[in-house]
């Protein structure tokens, strides 16, 4: 008896991945072989910097929360710890925004927390 191979699902899969490299230059895009690693990098890089995104937004908002605090005579972590404080429950997304598009609304907090 002949050996029996799946080749539909065979080839489902590597259309599958194929698909993913749409786009991509030279033999990464139509040769099974390279475009299969290529895609698995590049989901891998797609994973990790799902992650590094959330880290580099929060270092924007407290970059910008930092500025707008010094701009009224206070650090950072001064203003932060007087937020806690007072019960604010604004989050550093929120307060980055106010520190950036509205001043005056920002500088309402500060002398809120002051």
């Amino acid at each position: 008896m002949p050996r029996s191979v799946n080749s539909v699902a065979s080839r489902a899969r590597r259309k599958r991945v194929l698909k993913l490299a749409k786009g991509y230059w030279g033999r990464r895009k139509n040769v099974w072989t390279v475009s299969k690693n290529a895609v698995e990098k590049g989901l891998t890089y797609a994973y990790r910097d799902r992650k590094a995104k959330k880290r580099e937004f929060r270092k924007l908002w407290i970059q910008r929360i930092n500025a707008g605090a010094r701009e009224h005579g206070m650090s950072y972590s001064q203003f932060m710890g007087k937020v806690g404080q007072s019960g604010i429950e604004l989050n550093r997304k929120v307060l980055a925004d106010l520190a950036m598009n509205h001043p005056e609304a920002f500088k309402a907090v500060i002398d809120k927390v002051k």
